[in-house]
């Protein structure tokens, strides 16, 4: 009876997927029309090397980004520092000065009872410092400012049944400059169902970035003027509201083990809201679990067109993580990951993860 319930509710999952494309399917006109675009990003170093394939074979406290479900694998306590050059074009890795961004995440993660895992992670993008011009200095020298992005993400995941886990993640969106901000929340859910007869066959859904639209507000978009010359006035303008990038995942991985060798292939399909849908491939090898070697692709339409690509990522991504016993069942790893993009020089990533 208990596995009719489960199947049961696998498949209202699966309606509710379905429904779900049909509502925020792919649609290249409207590209451009979300903000918070740094939702999108991938922080992590060790699922980054997959290209996000591993939606539904994702384990412990990376799965806030990708899979919230995973989460619910935490054994007792997770923790993870990571920094990426997002877009690099200088030299010098892990600078802000020399890519795009610099992003910085931490997260935790801990056990709570039996089946209940609490989660947090904070994602920081800083982008250097921005010469202030004007109309009258246009090559500056008047100071500079540093626009900051930050993204907190408290999650909740849970063990349903030995096959079944799911969980919840409720992000704060922040998005400053120097005089104007905007701020958000969105909500992700995911669920993960694990069969087969050695638990090697995994299917996993989430659905991210759904929320309230957001808009700026600040000093920056207002202006000061005379309604008549003995009384002074301060006019805000209004501005536009815009739209989450929400999008829907599916994914399905499978384990093969021969003795201490591991080799996992997922795939994943990606619906985005605002633009276009991406197929994701991707495997990993593992020896003992001490040592892993990951690459993944991530397709879209007109990838390979450099009239029609609107990305800058061209779709390789490869990775390496080694992972060193501390004792007591406590580990610690480093995590590596490279993503290919054309211009520019890549996205490098890499991470400190402690298992206690």
């Amino acid at each position: 009876m208990k596995e009719i319930n489960r199947l049961i509710r696998l498949l209202l999952v699966f309606i509710l997927c379905f429904y779900s494309i049909n509502t925020f399917a792919g649609n290249e006109q409207r590209a451009g029309q979300a903000g918070a675009s740094e939702l999108l990003i991938n922080p992590w170093a060790r699922t980054s090397g997959w290209g996000g394939a591993n939606v539904a074979g994702v384990r412990g406290l990376e799965g806030i980004y990708s899979n919230v479900a995973g989460l619910a694998f935490t054994s007792k306590t997770e923790l993870i520092f990571a920094q990426t050059s997002w877009l690099q074009y200088g030299s010098k890795m892990f600078d802000a000065n020399n890519s795009v961004s610099s992003i910085s995440t931490f997260g935790f993660s801990q056990k709570m009872g039996e089946s209940g895992v609490l989660g947090f992670a904070v994602m920081n993008m800083n982008f250097g410092d921005i010469e202030i011009t004007t109309v009258d200095l246009p090559d500056g020298g008047i100071g500079t400012f540093s626009p900051k992005y930050m993204n907190i993400a408290l999650s909740y995941a849970k063990i349903f049944s030995n096959s079944i886990y799911g969980g919840m993640t409720v992000k704060m969106i922040s998005e400053q400059i120097s005089n104007v901000g905007a701020n958000g929340i969105a909500l992700d859910a995911g669920i993960q169902y694990v069969t087969g007869a050695k638990d090697n066959l995994k299917f996993g859904i989430s659905l991210k970035n759904v929320g309230p639209r957001m808009s700026f507000a600040g000093d920056g978009i207002s202006f000061r003027n005379y309604l008549n010359p003995d009384y002074e006035m301060t006019v805000e303008q209004r501005s536009s509201e815009f739209e989450l990038p929400a999008l829907l995942n599916i994914g399905l991985s499978y384990d093969v083990n021969i003795n201490t060798h591991r080799l996992t292939g997922a795939g994943a399909f990606t619906s985005n809201s605002f633009q276009k849908d991406q197929y994701r491939l991707g495997a990993e090898y593992s020896y003992k679990e001490y040592f892993m070697v990951r690459a993944g692709y991530t397709y879209e339409e007109g990838l390979n067109d450099d009239e029609l690509r609107t990305t800058a990522l061209r779709g390789p991504s490869a990775g390496f993580t080694i992972e060193l016993p501390m004792g007591n069942g406590s580990t610690f790893g480093l995590d590596y990951s490279y993503r290919h993009t054309d211009p520019f020089q890549g996205s490098h990533a890499i991470g400190a993860r402690i298992n206690l």
